[in-house]
């Protein structure tokens, strides 16, 4: 029998099928970029977008502004945008009232106008309350103010503070001041059922002259005013009282040294040996001899002498008959009272011994008679020099 070669075994079938399936799935190399292509490719369309919006917009021309003149219902018909307030718009063009400036697509107010309303409700205000407090102080002044007066007001204070406006801004600012008004002022009505526009009270009160409050705080408060005026009046009269009797009293001090030196001194002339000099003084000489005439009618002054010469020990006070009529002397007693240098003259002059004892009791008496004799006119030369 012929022999058989043996078979190798072939690919299976199934096995092929899914090679061949598999190689069609599969693209082929290249087809696709990488995925730095892809990122180099982003980043190049996001430039070219950016650009391309750039551009549009600066080659965009901006929509014109509506005329001012023209209705609001016509603002749909054209390609326009409506004119801001405070602004003036024509042809398509954008330009602010005077006070304003623009920012953008509006116009924002600059300051001049608030400045200027400012200034001239302050002058109205002043203007209007001080007519009211002018009433307030008795005088003859208005105190309601219609709307067309206050409006009339504001014109001439306008005039004479234009602050460079123009009419435009001139009347914006009426506008504002009086706006201002009606908020601060208070509103009536008159008889004839007419609005009026007039200063608060407490406001007004305010604007009073210093003399009108203070009249007015008086008559309000007559009786605490009164009440306060006697009080001083008492304060400063018993104030008085004391001062002037402290002045009497260091004058009463001075009369009385006065006359401690004029007894003292009629007692040295006695003690010398003077014959027409006596012991004693009347009181009424010595007082009419120290006393100037004004103080003469003072009768506290003399009696304040008078008590501080009862006190003295050294001066003795008793009556005496002279001339047939009582009166009352003073007479300076106890020799060891007198000052040290007129005991040792007076004893000096008492030494009979020797030259020198004659001529010291020469010069005691010649000292004496120049200082002044017993009597009263001279004593009284003496102590006006």
């Amino acid at each position: 029998m012929p022999s058989r070669s043996p078979r190798r075994p072939g690919p299976h079938p199934s096995a092929s099928s899914s090679s061949r399936r598999r190689g069609a799935a599969e693209p082929p190399p290249g087809l696709f970029p990488a995925r730095e292509d892809l990122l180099r490719l982003l980043s190049v369309l996001t430039i070219a977008a950016a650009v391309a919006a750039a551009c549009s917009r600066l080659n965009r021309r901006p929509e014109p502004f509506c005329d001012s003149l023209q209705a609001p219902d016509d603002y749909a018909d054209d390609a326009c945008q409506p004119c801001p307030q405070n602004g003036r718009c024509v042809d398509g063009q954008l330009e602010c009232v005077q006070g304003f400036k623009r920012y953008g697509t509006s116009c924002i107010e600059d300051g001049l106008l608030s400045q200027t309303a400012t200034k001239i409700s302050e002058l109205l205000q002043l203007k209007i309350c001080d007519q009211h407090a002018r009433a307030l102080c008795g005088h003859h002044a208005k105190i309601l103010f219609h709307k067309h007066e206050v409006s009339d007001t504001v014109d001439e204070l306008l005039s004479k503070n234009p602050a460079g406006l123009t009419p435009d801004g001139i009347e914006l600012v009426k506008a504002r001041v009086l706006e201002s008004a009606q908020g601060f002022f208070e509103t009536t009505f008159t008889s004839n059922k007419a609005e009026a526009f007039k200063c608060p009270e407490l406001v007004a009160e305010r604007h009073m002259p210093l003399t009108c409050q203070v009249r007015q705080w008086i008559s309000t408060n007559i009786i605490f005013v009164t009440t306060i005026c006697i009080l001083l009046a008492a304060l400063l009269w018993i104030l008085w009282i004391i001062y002037r009797r402290q002045a009497l009293s260091n004058r009463a001090e001075q009369i009385y040294e006065q006359v401690c030196e004029i007894l003292e001194d009629n007692a040295i002339n006695v003690k010398i040996g003077n014959s027409n000099c006596e012991p004693w003084v009347v009181a009424s000489w010595l007082r009419d001899h120290v006393l100037v005439p004004r103080e003469r009618k003072n009768t506290f002054l003399w009696n304040k002498v008078e008590e501080l010469i009862l006190e003295d020990s050294r001066i003795d006070q008793y009556p005496k008959v002279i001339k047939g009529e009582s009166k009352v002397v003073y007479e300076w007693q106890a020799s060891g009272s007198l000052s040290g240098r007129k005991m040792k003259k007076v004893q000096g002059a008492r030494e009979p011994t020797g030259d020198g004892a004659i001529k010291l009791a020469e010069e005691i008496v010649g000292e004496v008679r120049e200082q002044g004799s017993c009597s009263v006119v001279g004593r009284r030369d003496r102590t006006k020099a």
